[in-house]
């Protein structure tokens, strides 16, 4: 794209102290320049603000306390944005190179484009997961989806849509000029999914740009896996009737996990232990969640609101690093 164009970033935040830091570094030196950064606020008392304050770009949008809700709050980023395109981003993903923004605005050069998508990547760190570690094997290319309208989008299996729709608002950049008719939906999680069907079925273009990748990671216990995993079995099937196919249990898989935390890397010997036994938690977290979905399915829509008030309703934050 050759004309000027404007660009803002909007993040959520709550105690984003210190992960944020690099969240802004990345987005102030990037090759794209950033006219503002659009904090969303939801009552933060662990030096955020203090730091932010310290920022000339960054605009902060209080949220009440115990009103956040994915979808809603982020919709005050655009209503507080007069920008021609918006990035979505959250507290602790950082730019892994500073390109990211121009790879994702270059797509919009298609006038029927919508959103393009990021992908987030997990950055070799001996605090995070060494099991997924990115291990790029060749690059990825992007692809374009495109509908006629909602019927045909509705038509499609429960597999394609969900092929289609793997949106994320972790590394995201909207056309502004559409979200006031696609905004994002009341949510208390997958906002981002709910978006991407939105858009697909107003005969929108979306796009997904690999090239663009942000470092995201979350520390997780048993808890918050069993929760996440939940909630993303429940989110697709209700926007795409999809059901996640039971987990792996294979001894490949199995050896897979053990080698990639126990070898290859250059942590110390407790280290990988420690990783062992957490990724041997998460497959026990997963498959749990499975179970437990699976059976709140075959209880039908009681079942699942049972499930979602229970697991759902009121998200496992993450653990903090260190």
């Amino acid at each position: 794209m050759t004309e000027q164009y404007s660009v803002d970033a909007v993040i959520p935040v709550l105690n984003g102290f210190p992960e944020i830091r690099d969240c802004v570094d990345g987005l102030l030196s990037q090759s794209i320049a950033i006219r503002r950064i659009i904090v969303l606020d939801s009552g933060s008392t662990d030096g955020t603000l203090e730091y932010l304050a310290s920022i000339n770009r960054v605009t902060v949008v209080p949220v009440s306390p115990g009103t956040f809700n994915h979808g809603l709050t982020r919709n005050l980023g655009w209503e507080h944005s007069d920008a021609d395109f918006l990035f979505y981003t959250v507290q602790d993903a950082r730019a892994v190179h500073r390109d990211v923004l121009a790879d994702l605005i270059g797509p919009f050069v298609d006038p029927a484009v919508a959103g393009v998508c990021g992908r987030q990547i997990v950055c070799r760190d001996p605090n995070h997961n060494p099991v997924e570690w990115f291990r790029p094997v060749s690059a990825s290319r992007s692809q374009r989806h495109q509908l006629t309208d909602a019927v045909a989008f509705d038509t499609l299996s429960p597999e394609r849509k969900r092929e289609m729709c793997g949106w994320d608002n972790v590394c995201a950049m909207y056309r502004r000029s559409v979200m006031d008719a696609i905004p994002f939906r009341d949510r208390v999680f997958g906002e981002d999914l709910a978006w991407c069907v939105d858009a697909l079925r107003s005969g929108a273009a979306i796009v997904y740009q690999p090239s663009a990748s942000v470092c995201h990671y979350h520390l997780e216990d048993q808890s918050f896996t069993l929760r996440r995993a939940l909630s993303s079995m429940f989110v697709r099937y209700h926007a795409l009737g999809y059901v996640h196919p039971a987990p792996d249990r294979s001894m490949r898989t199995l050896l897979r996990v053990v080698r990639l935390s126990l070898f290859g890397n250059d942590l110390s010997l407790s280290r990988r232990l420690c990783w062992l036994r957490y990724n041997l938690m998460r497959s026990r977290s997963i498959r749990q969640a499975h179970i437990l979905f699976d059976e709140a399915l075959r209880a039908g829509e009681a079942g699942l609101n049972e499930l979602y008030r229970r697991y759902i309703e009121n998200p496992h934050r993450p653990l903090k690093h260190g």
